[in-house]
């Protein structure tokens, strides 16, 4: 089956709803552990100890999975690391943000997930060939909204920094760095670029490899970490 790890339990309505629109046929299992978030943010980075928690929790999960998508941007990067059958969720994003163009605003609510976003796009640019400028938008004021679950506070307080940015500097793109950001996607229609979110393309990027995998079983081949 497909299993999507999460960091935060709100995310998994987000991608059911997602999974039932795109893929209602593929079996579906979500595991979620908020400790990892919680420490990350904690400490502003991935920690020896988040480390091993991601470690701890993925390997058994890839015995029953096809595929494994993480759908947290701060430890994506490292959720990729524990094998070929894990996704992280922010890559397509990250190869459409490439291709958009290239001065690339990065916009989180959490400090976490400002420099892992910054060099996926890095790393998906210089794979590519493409230079790209990063410019980060960090929003604090929004995670207030998100942590009292006022989902259409957090995407409104969203949507008006980001505009006050757009206001004072060119974007050839935008990206929302966090999955739970796709909310404040539709209040901003109307900035003078685009604006990606993460949880649809991550959705269909991992149906497609899921699919393909179950047709070529010879492909389901783990590599731990070293």
């Amino acid at each position: 089956m497909l299993t999507l790890f999460h960091t935060a339990a709100s995310n998994v309505a987000l991608f059911d709803t997602l999974l039932k629109q795109i893929a209602p046929d593929v079996p579906v299992q979500h595991v979620v552990d908020e400790a990892i978030l919680h420490a990350v943010r904690d400490a502003g980075t991935v920690t020896p100890a988040v480390i091993e928690r991601v470690r701890t929790v993925l390997t058994p999960i890839l015995h029953q999975s096809s595929l494994v998508l993480c759908t947290c941007s701060s430890i994506g990067g490292l959720a990729e690391q524990t094998g070929d059958r894990v996704m992280r969720v922010d890559r397509p994003m990250a190869e459409r943000a490439v291709m958009l163009g290239r001065r690339i605003g990065i916009a989180a609510t959490l400090q976490s997930t400002l420099a892992p976003t910054q060099a996926l796009i890095h790393e998906v640019a210089r794979q590519a060939g493409k230079p790209v400028e990063t410019v980060t938008l960090f929003i604090p004021s929004a995670w207030s909204f998100m942590a009292r679950g006022d989902a259409d506070g957090y995407a409104r307080e969203i949507a008006a920094r980001l505009a006050e940015a757009c206001a004072h500097d060119h974007f050839d793109v935008i990206v929302l760095a966090q999955a739970s950001m796709a909310v404040a996607e539709p209040w901003c229609s109307q900035l003078p670029c685009p604006v990606l979110s993460s949880p649809r393309l991550g959705i269909e990027a991992a149906v497609q490899a899921h699919r393909a995998r179950l047709s070529d079983s010879s492909s389901c081949v783990t590599s731990p970490i070293p």
